[in-house]
């Protein structure tokens, strides 16, 4: 770590209210340690990417994304495949990807967890769909991308909101979309492996998680998933019950959750997905936390990796 851009959301999470002195402090402790550094601020929807982009032409050796799982995903889409190092400053919500790493909730704690940190290199999932004008897109992802009420939940979430109430919020509309969603079935396609045959479920709800952990109170959601797997490691709901969601998610809450034949654990190369023919509303889709749309998707590992940071007690 040698030239360092941060780029900062300066409206995400709730921070935002002393985010110019938590940007100073952070700058402090990375010139002190000799880092030549420098502060950007987004300024709309998409700035992130742009920033680093041009930070990273600029000779930046790492970008330090501050924010939350949002402005990290921003940020993503240009560094992978290259040798420029990602770093992740708690400053959001959420912060599902710092919670992983071992981040904590501090970003100027972080920081200094980051100056000892080991850039490595790790697998990143890969969605592809279809963006509002109908043409083919794809997005990488850190954490997870979902399918079904997951995605309607992002898509409630008002920005505003999420500053003054927090993970609160996250769960207030999760119970009203557990109380009025119908769940709606898509069809699922996996290419397991060692198989050339897709098993083809239908299923209510898709996760495809690339993290040990959510934080909060969704620790170890997906056992088996962490960072640094090739594989995808899928969570099916393969069902419509409000109740079955409700008791998976209360054994979720108390760490002792199980899977069964009506939600599965499936590891897989890939997924595609479809809505079922007739399905009278849309499906949305996110990444990430990021609602790209509606179906059809398809999910997999990128062959491209991911240079990041990674703290002594991240890694494999």
């Amino acid at each position: 770590m040698r030239r360092v851009a941060l780029i900062y959301n300066p409206a995400s999470g709730q921070y935002s209210t002393r985010r110019a002195a938590v940007v100073s402090e952070v700058l402090d402790v990375l010139r002190e340690a000799g880092v030549e550094a420098e502060a950007l601020e987004t300024y709309a929807p998409g700035s992130a990417e742009a920033l680093a982009r041009d930070a990273v032409k600029r000779g930046c050796d790492t970008i330090l994304a501050a924010g939350g799982d949002g402005t990290v995903h921003e940020i993503l889409q240009c560094l992978v495949g290259t040798a420029v190092a990602l770093g992740v400053l708690p400053l959001g919500t959420a912060n599902a990807l710092a919670q992983d790493l071992g981040l904590g909730t501090s970003p100027k704690r972080a920081i200094r967890i980051l100056l000892a940190a080991v850039p490595m290199q790790v697998p990143v999932g890969r969605i592809f769909y279809d963006d509002s004008a109908g043409k083919a897109a794809s997005r990488y992802f850190t954490v997870a991308a979902g399918i079904g009420a997951d995605a309607l939940l992002m898509s409630r979430l008002d920005a505003g909101m999420k500053r003054r109430f927090g993970y609160v919020l996250y769960l207030v509309e999760a119970f009203r979309i557990w109380a009025t969603n119908p769940f709606p079935l898509f069809e699922a396609a996996f290419m397991c492996n060692g198989s050339n045959v897709p098993k083809v479920e239908q299923v209510s709800q898709l996760l495809a998680v690339r993290v040990r952990s959510f934080g909060g109170v969704l620790r170890n959601l997906a056992p088996g998933a962490t960072l640094h797997d090739g594989r995808l490691h899928l969570l099916a709901f393969k069902t419509r019950s409000r109740l079955r969601y409700l008791s998976f998610l209360l054994a979720v809450l108390a760490g002792r959750h199980t899977f069964a034949r009506d939600i599965e654990l499936v590891e897989a190369t890939s997924v595609d997905c479809r809505a079922c023919k007739g399905s009278p509303a849309p499906v949305y889709v996110e990444a990430d936390g990021e609602v790209l749309g509606a179906l059809p998707v398809r999910i997999e590992v990128a062959p491209q990796s991911l240079t990041l940071l990674i703290p002594s007690g991240a890694r494999p």
